[in-house]
């Protein structure tokens, strides 16, 4: 396994991280017993770290977490959650208020089942709670000792900048895969430049890089991605053409799956430290982790770019839209 410091924060963590957000129920129902297994087995394959949130599923994904590690020494693992979801009707709101933030804190380290989290992030940014009321809450958490780093998700450079006036964002947490780029532009040369750990999700472009969606593809109806706009139309159609078009490459030049280009691809980049890769099924974590070995050449990265240059953009869902 490939470890690298997570920028300022001086965490020690495995290229590939665990990623929990298909437990929660955003992504249909959950085998509790094969996500175990799959967890463990990451565990086993020298993952030490693992993210998870407070709004997958309100505890069910942070407790499945916590059950899954028991009896792995702590000292040994590296947890990262995140907070400032609120529950809003049959969805969820952003609410990073001192308030929501404190009980948040304690709602996660209940879930966890540990005494400490090693990386609290901020899920979303909140317009209507001012940056430094957040960054003030968690700056008396980390004095505590209940949480030890802090770090933000989906957060630009102007909001970190904001953030960090009173507490220095130490990671952030952005959406990364081929088919969505824009962080490309400002928040990478950013973060890079200020030595912020950057921990991507969504190598595998929630599922369409996974070799194994069709145009006919039915998602459950639990599943977000059933009324997403990403995954229907003349784009959609486009971009599975485009994904034919990577796997071909990836099998005949590479010899590796469409699934370890893509998170090597994230990899590539030298101001990506993680990659976020999330599964519910053990015999696809293996095949995940593989790609912390991966390194592309120039040649191999200048052939993948003229495969991709003219995809269509996808972004993935925000909290409201799930």
């Amino acid at each position: 396994m490939n470890y690298i410091t997570l920028g300022k924060s001086g965490l020690n963590v495995s290229r590939v991280a665990f990623g929990t957000w298909q437990l929660g129920g955003d992504w249909g129902v959950t085998d509790t017993e094969s996500a175990t297994l799959a967890i463990r087995q990451a565990a086993e394959s020298g993952v030490n770290f693992f993210d998870t949130a407070q709004a997958y599923g309100f505890g069910a994904s942070e407790e499945l977490l916590a059950s899954a590690l028991r009896g792995i020494k702590r000292e040994d693992l590296i947890i990262a959650t995140k907070g400032g979801l609120r529950p809003a009707g049959t969805g969820v709101s952003r609410d990073s208020s001192a308030a929501w933030i404190e009980s948040g804190v304690e709602a996660s380290l209940r879930a966890l089942n540990t005494d400490y989290i090693d990386l609290y992030q901020v899920h979303w940014p909140d317009s209507k709670t001012p940056f430094e009321e957040t960054a003030e809450t968690l700056a008396k958490i980390v004095a505590s000792g209940k949480v030890r780093h802090v770090g933000v998700s989906n957060f630009d450079a102007v909001q970190m900048e904001t953030f960090s006036a009173v507490l220095p964002v130490e990671t952030d947490q952005p959406a990364y895969h081929i088919f969505r780029r824009d962080i490309e532009e400002e928040l990478l040369p950013y973060t890079k430049v200020n030595n912020i750990g950057i921990l991507v999700y969504g190598p595998l472009a929630h599922g369409l890089l996974g070799g194994n969606l069709q145009l006919d593809t039915r998602f459950a109806s639990d599943d977000w991605r059933g009324t997403s706009s990403v995954f229907q139309g003349s784009a959609y159609e486009h971009n599975l053409k485009k994904v034919a078009e990577l796997e071909e490459f990836a099998q005949r030049e590479l010899g590796i799956t469409i699934g370890q280009l893509a998170v090597a691809w994230t990899l590539a980049n030298p101001a990506v430290h993680v990659a976020i890769v999330g599964t519910r099924s053990p015999s696809h974590v293996q095949e995940a982790l593989a790609a912390r070995d991966l390194v592309f050449d120039a040649p191999t990265l200048s052939k993948i770019e003229a495969i991709i240059g003219d995809v269509v953009p996808v972004n993935g869902p925000s909290p409201e839209g799930i």
